[in-house]
């Protein structure tokens, strides 16, 4: 099996397990998460938004695909020339246009998926963390690096996101968690596309933490697709009283979870 195709296995396999425990997808999968991406954009000591600052010029634009709440597009648009925001998600896109306004920060919101939108090339092209749930991976890739004029962008984790969670989806649905592709099989891909790629290695991230231990418990149940009244939702509710700690910064957070590992992989357009 092609690396393309092991991609499109692994992205329908563990959709179809999401399908089954969740039951019928929503149309907008971000209406309850999407507050915790807004983030100032004139925040400092962000090491992302530093390495990403670093390859812009003043007169270049950037085109950030899955832009999400703009915790990227919103800050870079402060380093360029302008910023188009490619975002599907219209709890995305209004936490998006709320930061934007609040900030008196000017960028053309696009409210598309990326293989339907109509946009031009941009010098810089970026895609953070959403590659993960891409299954037609390479129409998505050609697409991105047709209008990209000078680098092409990437953000990845090494493992998927919601990895850190997989041990407790063994203990709340009695059967393992198929995983989503990550940055080991991106690699094989862009291989295979005879893409030349480079990849920089980030800070680690510690694991993703929360304001409150209710909050945790609340975000964990719905992302692990545990309904109330069911016998998984009683098996996760158990495993969260042990699971859950709180650390000195205030945060609670899955107890011996791993820190992520970001990382920037990018490529000239042939």
């Amino acid at each position: 099996m092609s690396a393309i195709e092991t991609w499109a296995q692994m992205v329908q396999t563990e959709h179809q397990q999401s399908d089954r425990m969740r039951g019928p997808r929503p149309a907008d999968h971000w209406t309850h998460y999407a507050h915790q991406f807004k983030a100032d954009p004139r925040r400092q000591n962000d090491p992302l938004v530093e390495r990403l600052r670093a390859r812009l010029r003043p007169t270049d634009t950037l085109l950030d695909i899955g832009a999400g709440g703009g915790r990227l597009a919103l800050p870079l648009a402060l380093s360029c020339q302008s910023v188009t925001a490619v975002e599907p998600s219209p709890s995305m896109c209004a936490v998006l246009r709320e930061t934007a306004h609040e900030a008196q920060i000017n960028l053309e919101i696009i409210e598309s998926d990326w293989m339907n939108a109509q946009v031009p090339p941009a010098d810089l092209t970026l895609c953070s963390h959403v590659l993960y749930v891409i299954q037609d991976i390479q129409p998505f890739l050609q697409k991105l690096t047709q209008h990209t004029r000078r680098q092409a962008l990437v953000v990845l984790f090494e493992a998927a996101p919601q990895s850190q969670t997989y041990p407790l989806w063994q203990h709340t649905h009695h059967e393992p968690r198929h995983p989503l592709p990550s940055l080991p099989h991106f690699r094989a891909v862009l291989d295979e596309m005879g893409l030349a790629y480079s990849v920089e290695n980030l800070p680690d991230e510690p694991a993703r933490g929360f304001n409150t231990q209710q909050e945790a418990q609340e975000t964990l149940t719905q992302r692990l697709y545990a309904r109330p009244g069911t016998p998984a939702h009683a098996r996760l509710q158990t495993a969260l009283a042990d699971a859950l700690e709180q650390h000195p910064d205030g945060q609670w957070r899955l107890r011996n979870a791993p820190p992520l590992q970001p990382r920037i992989v990018s490529w000239p357009p042939p």
